[in-house]
């Protein structure tokens, strides 16, 4: 049977061995120091053993030894509206009775017209912003409130992929103050696109909400939730637990700052250190 004691180095004494492993445990919870008590091979040793209070300082706020933070996601990449980047195409229309006002020169379209970007346009007007080549019958790029053929909006406006290294035509999404394709985004683990979804990041690289818990958080043994930078959390048994985690396998009571007991690598408080059904 071991004693917490806290805050001051105690030596341990050996604790000899049990007669049977079905006979309860008490152990200590990892970095806290303790004075263990010979046991005597008596099965109800520990009900005639009546250990005094003790405290306990192994609620922390920080991480276990070694595990890595956890950190908060980082907000979800950003995608640029439609209408910018995008490649579209004029629709062309008959003459009609009906007579809309041209998008560049804004005079009355008598004939045949395009209709582009919610706005009609003189066939003959509607032409890149640079090389003024028609976008009549080709595609064509709107870029600050112009519009440009595919070849000179991705010479003059297109970004290029922090990944490919290639020009963006079409959706830009912004991520850690970089421009990518959309598809060129994607979670290092699984290579997923992130969408607007939240990532983390670790060593350089992004990662998506579940593959990240799964690599690189420490878990609570007890919820299976991880352990994130800032919460208390304990260590015993060989795993972590958070603070409010750690409690009696039969009544559920918290064994923090408490003595405890081990029987299969389950917690137990003194009252419940020989329950039969663990």
């Amino acid at each position: 049977m071991c004693l917490l004691v806290s805050g001051q180095k105690i030596p341990s004494e050996k604790v000899l061995p049990l007669e049977t492993s079905n006979t309860p445990r008490m152990v200590s919870v990892a970095q806290a120091w303790t004075l263990c008590i010979p046991s005597t091979g008596v099965s109800n040793f520990s009900q005639k053993f009546a250990p005094g209070k003790s405290t306990t300082s192994i609620s922390k706020q920080s991480l276990p030894r070694g595990a890595p933070a956890y950190t908060p996601p980082l907000q979800g990449p950003q995608v640029s509206p439609l209408a910018r980047g995008t490649v579209q195409r004029a629709e062309r229309f008959p003459a009609s009775s009906r007579t809309p006002l041209c998008g560049h020169c804004n005079s009355i379209i008598r004939g045949p017209f395009l209709v582009a970007m919610g706005r009609s346009w003189h066939p003959e007007e509607f032409n890149c912003a640079y090389c003024k080549t028609s976008l009549a019958d080709v595609c064509f790029v709107e870029e600050q409130n112009n519009v440009y053929c595919e070849r000179c909006y991705e010479q003059f406006f297109a970004p290029v992929c922090a990944k490919c290294n290639t020009k963006i035509m079409g959706e830009v999404m912004h991520a850690l103050r970089q421009t990518w394709h959309t598809t060129c985004f994607v979670c290092a683990a699984c290579k997923k696109p992130f969408g607007n979804s939240l990532f983390h990041m670790e060593d350089g690289e992004p990662y998506c909400e579940k593959d990240y818990v799964n690599l690189f958080s420490t878990k609570c043994h007890g919820c299976d939730f991880p352990v994130e930078a800032g919460d208390k959390f304990i260590e015993a048994l060989g795993h972590t637990w958070h603070d409010t985690c750690f409690i009696c396998a039969v009544c559920h009571v918290n064994l923090e700052g408490q003595p405890f007991y081990s029987k299969k690598d389950k917690p137990l408080c003194k009252k419940h250190a020989h329950a039969i059904n663990v």
